[in-house]
């Protein structure tokens, strides 16, 4: 039977103390609450206006409006359903996503998708506090008030307070700002897409030409780079606190919900206003939130901006947590506060070049971003949801702590399918736009898909390939690992609480 570990965390202290859970076994008497409390969070960090862009995005690829839209809501909610799979393990494990991970990986071979766990939510934080300093500053040109760069270091400072203040207050926190981002960025969003549906020219919808076969994959793995499978190293962070007893069924299907719903919607609305306008589908490429604003009357600027920083804001707090936990499972000893500081500094040095130095295209630069890191926590997520799905009882806590216990120091299985599921889906993407990610696409000629140029070219089948390879190899390889695992006794003393 899986050992609780005490954390001396008095459960009477307001909910605005700092929470002292780091990667430890959350106690039986903390965890409380329903499935659907995960709505919140998940809805409130995927509702940012941002995805109103990946209508532009997804036409990029050449592909009509219908099967972008088919692609887009393809690509999002079986990302997020991936997302809600992964959610179970924190529900029966009550740990953070990247320690029940040490379970396929090795307490200390772990660290490897720790460590990539780590610079994927420290990147998606550090885009999503970039863009919101840019919006501010873009609705702040439009009204006609100094958009300049006084006006984007304010930004910068406000929201990269906001963001680091959630993160190093922890999960409570983070759950209550997220149900007034989720409230406000909801109603505000609707508002929006009410006030430019008379900008959607439906002849121009409809008039739009199919495109191949490998474009509409190409833009299906696009939406799930972008949404699902950006959250996936995250999704048990925030089931972790619920009861061992809570329905799976609701667990798997509140964070599918609550990510999902508002992307579907944002995309559908993103992609009329794209395909009615090609000059605005430019536009977006390289400013996403400037271009949307140039739609509004003036009196909605400011609201827009409220609707625009505080999704963005939704995204960042759930990226600033979960980063802080993967430091800390990757082998960092400092307490969870002060993981958090780490990374929002490195959040905000980022934002700074973003903001103030690149000269980059952003589209094509976010783009190779999510694909380029997409291929390997795919791999990682197909080997996690295939040791899950091997396992019948609850994670045993203080063996994940441990070397010694029953998952090990580095099983060489799971590495080597991370390894060659990267390999191959690396060889099977390009970013040829993106100057440093030339080498990509290496094996598009050898397999006959046509080169670096052909018609494969940009569909990103090394993100499926990747999960693929870790699915599957860990279904027909890990089973009599995982059975013996199960078999094994715990090792003694309590797992540590930090």
């Amino acid at each position: 039977m899986a050992q609780r570990q005490d954390t001396g965390t008095d459960t009477a202290a307001p909910r605005v103390a700092v929470e002292t859970n780091g990667i430890n076994v959350i106690a039986e008497e903390e965890r409380h609450g329903a499935p659907r409390s995960l709505f919140w969070p998940w809805f409130g960090a995927n509702v940012s206006v941002l995805g109103l862009a990946y209508g532009s995005f997804l036409l990029g690829f050449g592909i009509s409006a219908a099967q972008a839209l088919v692609a887009g809501v393809v690509g999002i909610v079986v990302s997020f359903l991936l997302c809600g799979l992964v959610a179970i393990a924190g529900k029966r494990g009550s740990a953070p996503t990247l320690v029940l991970s040490r379970a396929p990986f090795g307490v200390h071979g772990n660290r490897v998708p720790a460590v990539l766990s780590w610079v994927l939510t420290v990147g998606w934080e550090t885009v999503l506090v970039s863009l919101a300093t840019l919006a501010t500053a873009t609705v702040f040109t439009e009204l006609g008030w100094s958009g300049g760069t006084a006006t984007q270091a304010v930004a910068l400072l406000v929201v990269a307070l906001l963001v680091v203040a959630g993160g190093v207050l922890g999960f409570d926190a983070i759950m209550r700002m997220q149900r007034v981002i989720t409230v406000v960025s909801g109603v505000l969003t609707v508002v929006y897409v009410a006030l430019v549906a008379g900008e959607v020219d439906w002849s121009a919808v409809g008039a739009a030409p199919a495109g191949s076969t490998a474009a509409v994959v190409g833009a299906l793995v696009l939406a799930m780079t972008g949404y699902g499978f950006g959250w996936v190293n995250a999704a048990a962070d925030y089931s972790r606190y619920l009861p061992r007893a809570a329905s799976t069924r609701g667990v798997v299907g509140w964070t599918t919900v609550g990510g999902a719903l508002a992307p579907v919607l944002l995309l559908a609305t993103g992609l009329l206003l794209a395909a009615s306008d090609p000059e605005l589908s430019a536009a977006v490429g390289g400013d996403p939130i400037g271009a949307l604003a140039s739609l509004l009357p003036t009196w909605f600027l400011v609201p827009f901006v409220v609707v625009a920083v505080l999704g963005l804001v939704g995204g960042a707090l759930l990226d600033i947590y979960s980063s802080g936990l993967s430091l800390l499972a990757a082998g960092v000893r400092v307490p969870r506060p002060v993981a958090a500081g780490i990374d929002g500094t490195l959040m905000v040095l980022g934002a700074i070049w973003v903001v103030f130095l690149a000269d980059a295209s952003f589209s094509v630069q976010f783009q190779g971003f999510l694909i380029t890191l997409g291929v390997p926590v795919a791999a990682w997520c197909g080997v996690f949801l295939g040791d899950l799905a091997l396992r019948r009882g609850d994670y045993s806590d203080a063996d994940l702590y441990d070397a010694r216990g029953r998952y090990g120091a580095a099983p060489a299985v799971p590495l080597l399918l991370l390894a060659a599921g990267t390999v191959l889906g690396w060889g099977l993407v390009t970013n040829g736009a993106a100057g440093w990610l030339t080498w990509q696409g290496y094996l598009l000629g050898p397999l006959g898909l046509g080169g670096r140029e052909g018609a494969w070219a940009f569909a990103n089948l090394g993100v499926l390939a990747a999960f693929a390879v870790g699915l599957l190899g860990a279904l027909a390889l890990r089973r009599g690992a995982v059975r013996r695992q199960e078999a094994a006794p715990a090792v003694p003393g309590r797992p540590p609480a930090y």
